[in-house]
């Protein structure tokens, strides 16, 4: 569908005075829908804005409607690593890397050079900072161990996490087997967000504008920027995730902290030939929601 303006028929708000749910496990979303107008001057289609402490859902579009989600897929992907633990484990690239990467339509990547030694927590920055496909390759097969068993893990977290309408079918958000073989509901996205920010080691990562390794004992160089187009640009930002294939559009997972409120939001589907198209729109839903609530 053709990407609608945020605040028409189908979007919903809540009152600054209703009640949210109270949070268990990662937390339960709840959503009152009035006559409020909005975010404006925003094309999506389909995203939603939630109180990150308590899960109230202060705004949203379609909010429970599957769609592509491009390498957001990669959120559940370090969740998954981070709860295995162990994140001191050095992994090898491995060579396999390259055809994979050669098979896939322009993946992102983080240069990850086969044959280097890298440590679990080094792999996580390679994935979440560039979006490295590479990285994530190469996380999957260490933990699942191989891929299969990986994306597995995948949807056994998702269904811990009450994630009813999200599937996994790859562990990085490229598009296979097809471009609809992954999907997850702007709902979802806010609760699988919500629960890994709770984590130490993934908000540290996130929430950098740019991370250096330097050469060390069996690895090169290497030097990662954040593509989350927020992060250094909007105040408070802290995180999440972007992303993007030719049927996702440009996706963004964000969240902001301004005088002690926190706001998690996503846009889903915005128009444009950059990820960076979604930074103006993720700042009118923020400036939207600290405005209001």
């Amino acid at each position: 569908m053709a990407g609608a303006a945020a605040g028409p028929v189908g979007a919903s708000v809540m009152t600054p005075g209703a009640l949210g749910a109270a949070p268990r496990g990662a937390g339960t979303l709840s959503a009152t829908a009035t006559s409020i107008p909005g975010p404006s001057g925003i094309k999506v289609k389909g995203g939603a804005l939630a109180n990150a402490a308590t899960g109230r859902i202060l705004w949203s579009l379609d909010l429970n409607t599957e769609r592509p989600i491009g390498s957001i897929v990669k959120v559940m992907t370090a969740l998954v690593v981070i709860k295995a633990g162990d994140l001191d484990r050095t992994i090898t690239v491995p060579k396999s890397v390259i055809a994979y990467l050669k098979s896939q339509d322009q993946p992102s990547t983080a240069g990850l050079i086969p044959g280097d030694k890298l440590t679990t927590q080094e792999l996580l920055e390679a994935l979440l900072l560039p979006s490295g496909c590479d990285a994530a390759y190469t996380l999957a097969e260490a933990y699942g161990p191989g891929l299969n068993a990986f994306i597995a893990k995948m949807n056994a977290e998702a269904t811990h996490l009450g994630l009813t309408g999200t599937h996994f079918s790859n562990f990085d958000g490229m598009p296979w087997p097809s471009e609809y073989s992954t999907w997850s509901t702007p709902a979802n996205l806010l609760t699988l967000g919500r629960y890994a920010m709770r984590y130490a080691d993934f908000r540290a990562i996130v929430g950098q504008s740019a991370y250096a390794l330097p050469a060390g004992d069996g690895h090169h160089a290497y030097q990662w920027q954040n593509s989350n187009p927020l992060i250094g640009t909007y105040a408070g930002a802290t995180g999440i995730k972007t992303g993007d294939t030719k049927a996702a559009k440009n996706c963004l997972l964000f969240e902001a902290e301004r005088g002690g409120l926190t706001l998690i939001g996503v846009t889903l589907g915005t128009p444009g030939d950059d990820i960076a198209d979604t930074g103006p729109v993720a700042t009118k839903v923020l400036n939207w929601g600290f405005a209001r609530f």
